[in-house]
C-alpha cells in the first residue's frame, strides 16, 4: 500500500486517531499535512515522522471555524501544490441527555464534527477532479451506526457524515475519486479514556474480540482506503469496532 508521491492532510491529527493516522499515512510514503488546533502537538508529530524518514508539513487550525479552513487549504495548496488524500477526523464532544443539551452544545459538535468535513471536502474536490484522482476518507463512529443515549449531538453528526460519504461517492465516482468512511468502535484514545469503568467493562461485554480497539487499528484502515488497491470501493462505511456491530 505504498502512498509515494502522495500528499495528504489529516484532521484532528495532533493526537489519538488522527495522529495514527497521519503516521501510518507517512510510513506508507505520504507526504503528510498535519492540521489541529495544538502547535505544539503537531510539532511532536511532525518530528515523529521526520525522524522516521517522512515528510510532514504542520499547520494549526480550528476546524470550527470557516474561515480558518480556507485559508489553511488556501496555504497548503500554495505550498505543495496539490491534496490528493483528505482525512476528516477532527471531532468533539459535548455529551448531554438531549432534555438538558444547550443549543450551543448542539451546534458546536455539528459544526466541528461534520460541517467541518464538508467544508474541507469543497477546498479539495476541484483539484481532485481536475487530476482525475483522490481519496476522501471520513472518520466517524459506531454511534452513528447505533445512536448513544447522552450524544445526541456527536451521533447525529456521526450519522450525517456517512450520509455525506455516500454523496460525495455518487457525484465524484466517475473521476476516479473514491470515498468512503471508517467507523471506530471503543478505541483506546483520550475520549474513551474518561469514560467511567463501569461503563468500559460493559462495553468490553459486548465487543466479540474481547478488547478495545488501537488508533493504529483505526489508522490501519485508512490507510488501505487512501491506496490504490482500495480503488474499486467507495461509498462504503468500513467498521473497525472488534465486532461490537456486525452487518
Amino acid at each position: 500500500m505504498r502512498l509515494s508521491g502522495r500528499i495528504a492532510l489529516v484532521t484532528g491529527a495532533s493526537q489519538g486517531i488522527g495522529r495514527a493516522c497521519a503516521l501510518k499515512l507517512a510510513e506508507n510514503g505520504a507526504a503528510v499535512v498535519l492540521a489541529a488546533r495544538s502547535q505544539e502537538k503537531l510539532n511532536e508529530v511532525a518530528e515523529q515522522i521526520t525522524k522516521q524518514g517522512g515528510k510532514a508539513h504542520i499547520f494549526a487550525v480550528d476546524v470550527g471555524e470557516e474561515e480558518q479552513i480556507k485559508s489553511t487549504f488556501k496555504a497548503a495548496l500554495a505550498e505543495l501544490g496539490k491534496i490528493d488524500i483528505l482525512v476528516n477526523n477532527a471531532g468533539i464532544t459535548r455529551d448531554q441527555l438531549v432534555m438538558r443539551m444547550k443549543r450551543s452544545d448542539w451546534d458546536a459538535v455539528l459544526n466541528t464534527d461534520l460541517t467541518s468535513a464538508y467544508l474541507c471536502i469543497q477546498q479539495v474536490i476541484g483539484l481532485m477532479l481536475k487530476q482525475r484522482w483522490g481519496r476522501i476518507i471520513n472518520i466517524t463512529s459506531i454511534f452513528g451506526q447505533t445512536g448513544q443515549a447522552g450524544q445526541a449531538n456527536y451521533a447525529s453528526a456521526k450519522a450525517g457524515l456517512i450520509g455525506l460519504t455516500m454523496a460525495i461517492a455518487r457525484e465524484v465516482g466517475s473521476r476516479n475519486i473514491t470515498c468512503n468512511a471508517v467507523a471506530p468502535g471503543f478505541i483506546e484514545t483520550a475520549m474513551t479514556a474518561r469514560l467511567p469503568d463501569q461503563l468500559r467493562q460493559e462495553a468490553l461485554k459486548n465487543i466479540p474480540l474481547g478488547r478495545l480497539g488501537t488508533p493504529e487499528d483505526v489508522a490501519n484502515a485508512v490507510a488501505f482506503l487512501a491506496s490504490e488497491e482500495a480503488g474499486y470501493i467507495t461509498g462504503h462505511v468500513l467498521s473497525v469496532n472488534g465486532g461490537m456491530l456486525m452487518g
